[in-house]
């Protein structure tokens, strides 16, 4: 039976529109986007396509300040070591946090979701724009007088909202967030202050070098350019989907919903008391339902989710939390069913304690 999918927050199924603009790539024109020949030429054009059209779905002044990495991850790294004095949020992803505290960076006090900054200056300030697990909303750019430059992982925003790149200098997306191929992401560069990240070659203004993968972009610069045309239509069908699925869990008792006031309606945490989010995540998946506990990059792990831990929420509640997320292909009557499998779940594993 199909896998009724609703976990678009881990990755996204790649959009058959991508695929298709793809590959041409994968096939006759294979080549390189740096040849001089009529071939790598090709490639160098849709490469500049591409970078236009990431451009345009950021809202950034030049294509120039689009820069091709393997994906969020990487841009992330990228930003966070080539400061020594930096601070983050403490609801950042692991991208962030870790390399932030590998090079030793302040974390931002905070009361709930408001974050503190104080007095200090600091060379660069990481905040992200969604959240990934509960899909709150910060404003990176109120953080703008905090430091010498702003970083924004906008991963779970590109291709989802309308994004403002004033005041900050560094944003990071991933194509596979947003209907691209997994493998391929952009780190927006304001001005290219950063130190090559690889050096070896002249792709990417020098600052990232090695062949460039055409297919991989083409894909990219593809699900940027139908984000741009259809982030209405697809923003209705996650707030459509999300109001169905929590009207449906109303008569369920014990339960709430994480992230704030202003959220993200692509990515619904829950809490469920009395229960353990993993096994009500095996249930749904028995039932044909794919949602997830938490991140996907930290799902194997046991110890509690660093995010949820900054909200200071109580074991119970913790231990109980699941995420929901929504995406184009999500539909509403499938949410609805979901809800019911949920409701299910629940009940039953309470019965069990």
């Amino acid at each position: 039976m199909f896998t009724k999918y609703f976990d678009n927050a881990a990755t996204t199924p790649i959009d058959p529109r991508v695929l298709a603009e793809m590959m041409p790539y994968l096939s006759d024109h294979f080549g390189n986007a740096h040849s001089v020949h009529s071939l790598g030429k090709a490639s160098s054009t849709a490469v500049d396509l591409a970078r236009e059209r990431v451009a345009q779905l950021l809202g950034a002044e030049d294509p120039s300040q689009i820069i091709f990495t393997s994906g969020a991850t990487e841009a992330n790294n990228w930003v966070i070591r080539s400061f020594k004095h930096g601070a983050f949020s403490p609801f950042e992803h692991a991208s962030v946090r870790e390399p932030g505290q590998a090079q030793n960076w302040s974390v931002l006090p905070n009361e709930g979701l408001k974050l503190e900054v104080g007095s200090t200056s600091f060379d660069c300030v990481s905040v992200m724009s969604v959240n990934n697990e509960i899909g709150s909303i910060f404003q990176p750019e109120a953080y703008r007088g905090a430091a010498r430059f702003l970083h924004s992982d906008m991963t779970q925003t590109a291709g989802k909202f309308p994004i403002n790149l004033s005041g900050i200098d560094y944003a990071s997306l991933s194509a596979h967030k947003f209907y691209g191929p997994k493998g391929i992401g952009a780190l927006f560069a304001r001005d290219h202050m950063l130190e090559p990240l690889l050096r070896g070659g002249e792709q990417e203004s020098g600052l990232r070098s090695g062949t460039l993968n055409v297919p991989f972009i083409v894909g990219m610069g593809m699900a940027a350019s139908i984000a741009v045309d259809e982030m209405e239509s697809d923003l209705h069908n996650a707030h459509s989907c999300r109001g169905i699925l929590l009207d449906e869990l109303g008569n369920l008792s014990d339960w709430r919903v994480n992230g704030g006031p202003e959220v993200s309606p692509y990515i619904l945490s829950l809490s469920f008391w009395g229960v353990e989010g993993e096994s009500v995540v095996i249930d749904a998946d028995l039932a044909h339902f794919a949602i997830s506990s938490g991140a996907a990059c930290s799902s194997r792990k046991t110890e509690p989710s660093q995010v949820l831990k900054a909200l200071e929420m109580e074991v119970q509640w913790l231990r109980g939390t699941i995420r929901v997320s929504f995406g184009r292909f999500s539909n509403p009557k499938e949410a609805g069913e979901l809800a019911k499998t949920l409701t299910r779940s629940v009940e039953k594993l309470r019965t069990m304690k």
